[in-house]
């Protein structure tokens, strides 16, 4: 896991320096009064670079995925019964007025 930070940072690092570089290509061409058409081929290559390690770390760094099969042995199934002090049904609808009709006026 160490390691997919490592190269989540690098990644992270990679795209940077790919913004800077074209931001300085940009200022370069305004000074000799040239069109921007698009970043050079190497800015490209460090996005494409940088877009894969943040990719790989954003796949590897949260861990493995766990089971949602509800006859796995990995999952507690909590009863509602032992929960029943955390079951709270005052909320917003006491605010709204019984009977009110909801219907749309042409």
């Amino acid at each position: 896991m160490r390691l997919g930070f490592i190269i989540g940072f690098f990644g992270v690092l990679i795209l940077s320096h790919a913004a800077y570089s074209t931001i300085q290509y940009r200022g370069l061409l305004k000074i000799m009064e040239e069109e921007f058409s698009g970043p050079p081929m190497n800015v490209v290559l460090e996005l494409l670079l940088g877009f894969v390690f943040c990719i790989s770390a954003a796949l590897t760094v949260p861990g493995n995925f766990l089971s949602i099969h509800p006859d796995s042995e990995e999952n507690r199934i909590v009863s509602l019964s032992a929960n029943l002090d955390f079951m709270i049904f005052n909320h917003r609808t006491k605010a709204f007025p019984l009977g009110i009709d909801m219907k749309l006026k042409h």
